[in-house]
C-alpha cells in the first residue's frame, strides 16, 4: 500500500501549469533559428552560470526555496477567463471533491478488506513458524502439495538439483537460519546486513506483523536467547496521518522503533575507534578510544526522525525517510507473506531489477572518491604527534 510522505504537499486540486499563457502568443514571421555562433555563446553562458551556482551552496538553497514557492501557484490564466467559464471551472472542482471523497472511502474499505484477509492468513503464519522452529512437522498432504509445485517448474535443470545431505548425530530441528536466509535474498535487506549482524540474526525465530486500530502497522521480530541483547521481541511501528492524500491514499507520517537492550560490549550498531596521541612537550603517548556509529541492520529499529518543520527538510532526510518506509513495506508486503519463496530464492524472479539501473557509478569515479577519503584520513592523522603521521589503528565493531 503505497503512501505519500508527510513533508510532501497535499493538495486535492490539480495545480495550474506554470507555463499556461494568459494570452495567445503572437506569431513572428521574422523569427529565425539561432546560428552556430549564438549557440556557442549560450553554451558558454550556461557553463559560467552553472559553475557559479555549483560553488555557492547558499545560492542553490535560495533558488530551490524560490522554486518550491512557485509550485501550485496560478499563472493567471484561469483568472483571465470569462466569468461564465470560471463558474464552470469551479463547478468541476466541486465534482472533483465528490470524487476525492469516494477515493478516500475506497482506500478505507481496501484497508478493512486487507485486515479481514489478514485474520485468515494468521493461522497459516502460525503454522509456518511452528514448522520453521521445529515444534511441529508438516503433514503429508502439505509435503505432497509442495513437491507437486516443484515438479511443475519445468525450467529447472537436472544439474541444479542435488541430493539431500545426510545428517550425522542429532537430527536438525526445524529449518535453521530460515529468516536470515530469506532476508539476505532480498536485495534491499541484504545491503543492510553485515557479517556481524548475521550471528545475531541466526537467533531470529519469527517475523510477523499486526495492523493498528488506526491506519498503520507494526512489525514484530521474535528472537531466541542470544549473546547480544536481552529483548525477546523487537518491534517497529509505522504511523500514518489522519487526513488522506491526493487520490485518497494514506499519508505516511513517521516510524517508531524498539529500544534494544544490548548486553555489555555486544552493541552491533557501534564500533570502537582507537587513536594514539603524543604530547608535544612531554613526548608521552596515550590511546584515546571513542564510540562511533557502525553500519548494522539493527539501526532499522532506530528510524530517522522527520523534521519538525517542512522548511527544515533536506534531500538527505527525505531519502532516508523514504528508504526506511520502503524497507518496512518490503517486509510487510514481500517477506512476511512469501517467506518460503525468499528462502528458496524463487521470489527473485518476480523482482524488477530494472529499478536499480542508473544507481551505479563508474569504478574510476569510486577510486577517485577513495583517494580523496585517504587524503582526508592522512590529514586527520597529521593532527596527532605534532604533525607527523601516526600509524593507523584497525577499527572493529564492538562485540566482546
Amino acid at each position: 500500500m503505497a503512501a505519500p510522505f508527510r513533508n510532501q504537499p497535499v493538495d486535492l486540486t490539480a495545480p495550474t501549469p506554470q507555463n499556461t499563457p494568459a494570452n495567445n502568443a503572437p506569431i513572428n514571421s521574422r523569427a529565425q533559428a539561432p546560428d552556430v555562433g549564438s549557440i556557442k555563446e549560450e553554451d558558454d553562458a550556461r557553463a559560467a552560470i552553472a559553475g557559479m551556482v555549483a560553488g555557492n551552496p547558499a545560492l542553490v538553497a535560495l533558488m530551490q526555496n524560490k522554486l518550491n514557492g512557485l509550485i501550485g501557484r496560478s499563472s493567471g490564466y484561469i483568472e483571465s477567463l470569462p466569468a461564465e467559464v470560471q463558474r464552470r471551472v469551479a463547478g468541476l472542482k466541486g465534482v472533483q471533491k465528490e470524487h476525492s471523497k469516494l477515493e478516500a472511502q475506497f482506500q478505507e474499505e481496501v484497508l478493512e478488506l486487507e485486515k479481514k484477509y489478514f485474520q485468515k492468513f494468521t493461522p497459516l503464519y502460525q503454522k509456518r513458524a511452528a514448522i520453521v522452529n521445529g515444534s511441529v512437522e508438516p503433514t503429508e498432504e502439505e509435503v505432497e502439495a509442495g513437491k507437486r509445485d516443484e515438479e511443475e517448474d519445468e525450467d529447472k535443470d537436472a544439474e541444479e538439483k542435488s541430493e539431500p545431505k545426510e545428517t550425522s548425530g542429532e537430527p536438525l530441528k526445524g529449518i535453521p537460519e530460515f529468516w536470515l536466509s530469506s532476508m539476505k535474498n532480498n536485495v534491499s535487506l541484504q545491503e543492510m546486513i553485515t557479517d556481524n549482524d548475521e550471528t545475531a540474526l541466526r537467533n531470529l525465530v519469527d517475523i510477523r506483523m499486526e495492523y493498528l486500530d488506526k491506519p498503520g502497522f507494526k512489525l514484530i521480530f521474535e528472537f531466541s536467547d542470544n549473546e547480544f541483547f536481552t529483548n525477546k521481541l523487537l518491534t517497529k511501528t509505522y504511523f500514518y496521518r489522519e487526513e488522506s492524500g491526493y487520490g485518497g491514499d494514506f499519508i505516511y507520517d513517521h516510524a517508531e522503533g524498539h529500544k534494544i537492550e544490548w548486553k555489555t560490549g555486544k552493541d552491533l550498531t557501534v564500533r570502537i575507534e582507537s587513536k594514539k596521541q603524543r604530547n608535544k612537550t612531554t613526548k608521552q603517548t596515550r590511546v584515546i578510544k571513542k564510540t562511533v556509529p557502525c553500519d548494522s541492520f539493527f539501526n532499522f529499529f532506530e528510524p530517522p526522525k522527520p523534521p519538525a518543520e517542512e522548511a527544515e527538510a533536506t534531500s538527505d532526510i527525505e531519502e532516508r525517510l523514504e528508504l526506511d518506509y520502503q524497507l518496512g513495506e518490503d517486509i510487510k508486503e514481500k517477506i512476511i507473506p512469501r517467506a518460503i519463496d525468499w528462502f528458496t530464492g524463487e521470489a527473485l524472479q518476480y523482482e524488477a531489477f530494472d529499478d536499480f539501473e542508473g544507481e551505479f557509478e563508474d569504478e574510476d569515479d569510486e577510486e577517485d572518491d577513495d583517494d580523496s577519503d585517504d587524503r582526508d584520513d592522512d590529514d586527520e592523522d597529521s593532527e596527532f604527534e605534532g604533525g607527523s603521521s601516526a600509524p593507523k589503528q584497525e577499527t572493529e565493531c564492538k562485540q566482546s
